[in-house]
């Protein structure tokens, strides 16, 4: 039997990304960062409850630099995945799907995303007396 000669993927180096695999990409990245944020999340509400102590270990990790990005790309990650998915909820029943609206969906969801984030953190920073 011969073997049939089929043409080979194109490699990652001449593959130009478009912006619905870079957001289906990061879809997967944010679902894996959000179970590791809320892991974080539970540590602190579990800190919570055991004492003081703890909870003062656990605070001054979100308190520290480090918390605070660790946080930021937390906060990132749910707003992403959230507006990703409501998008998807959209292709779910057949409604998006041209190429002009896909373009535009992906970078509304971008755009989303780094708005609800900033206006996230802008509360908290100003309604929760730490600005």
């Amino acid at each position: 039997m011969a073997q049939v000669e089929r043409p080979l993927s194109p490699h990652l180096q001449i593959y130009k990304p478009q912006i619905s695999s870079v957001l289906s990409i990061l879809h997967r990245l944010t679902g894996i960062g959000l179970a590791v944020g809320t892991l974080l999340l539970t540590w602190w509400l579990t800190a919570a409850a055991y004492g003081a102590a703890a909870f003062t270990h656990a605070q001054g990790f979100m308190d520290s630099w480090f918390g605070q990005l660790f946080l930021l790309g937390f906060t990132l990650a749910f707003f992403y995945h959230l507006c990703n998915g409501i998008r998807h909820l959209f292709w779910d029943i057949g409604k998006g799907f041209e190429l002009e609206t896909v373009d535009k969906t992906g970078w509304l969801v971008v755009v989303g995303t780094v708005v609800f984030t900033a206006l996230t953190w802008f509360l908290g920073m100003t309604w929760g007396g730490i600005a």
